[in-house]
């Protein structure tokens, strides 16, 4: 059988079922912000953006768009039934202050620990941009990352230890890959999903750190959206 990594789109649907009846969520900039797009029907979570939204909405329809209302991102958005707009220093004293219960954000790369590395490369043609990732990475009760298993080169972005400068340390509880669901745990990282086709061979074979099969582990799977 063929491996089929999962689309970016599918990565952001297999994120967006875990998040919790509730929640209070900050989506980072990029392939996160795809996540508020597959919210289960019937779920409330409350979508906060660090530039001083709460209650943040899909995207607007053709001809509603408010060009004053945009995400982090500068991407238009809407409002839902009793979302507000603010200052953004009050946006980052939420998340400061630990009132988000998740914060979903992309990276470069992903250690063995937790270790996080998302604003920059180093890459003088490509300048970095940190905006709230330090403030999300420290002050939301759980951090998960959605990021490709490896570069476009076949590099890991699994990594024993982050070759990029940090945005913090041990902070990412899990990560979403277009290969497989991971937990970081004490022990190492835990592989909770794979995609159909692939073993644990081949998925350590482009992952630097050991991996360990969860005995309850399930085929990752995603619709075709």
């Amino acid at each position: 059988m063929s491996l089929q990594p999962l689309s970016r789109r599918q990565m952001a649907w297999r994120a967006a079922q875990d998040i919790p009846e509730g929640a209070y969520v900050n989506l980072g900039i990029g392939l996160p912000t795809l996540c508020g797009d597959y919210i289960p029907k019937g779920r409330e979570i409350v979508f906060h953006s660090e530039n001083g939204v709460l209650g943040t909405g899909p995207a607007p329809k053709k001809g509603e768009e408010d060009p004053d209302l945009i995400n982090a991102g500068k991407q238009l958005v809407t409002l839902v039934p009793g979302g507000s707009y603010f200052h953004h220093n009050d946006a980052f004293l939420m998340i400061r202050g630990g009132h988000l219960d998740l914060a979903l954000l992309g990276a470069f790369e992903v250690a063995e620990n937790g270790d996080l590395a998302n604003w920059t490369t180093n890459d003088p043609h490509a300048p970095p941009g940190v905006g709230g990732a330090m403030d999300l990475a420290a002050g939301a009760k759980e951090v998960r990352v959605l990021v490709e298993h490896t570069t476009k080169e076949g590099a890991p972005r699994l990594r024993r230890t982050c070759s990029y400068p940090l945005t913090a340390k041990a902070c990412v509880k899990r990560v979403y890959t277009n290969l497989a669901v991971i937990d970081v745990t004490k022990d190492g990282l835990l592989v909770r999903e794979m995609v159909d086709g692939l073993d644990l061979a081949v998925l350590q074979k482009l992952t630097e750190p050991p991996l360990t099969l969860a005995n309850d582990w399930k085929k990752l799977a995603a619709p075709a959206v």
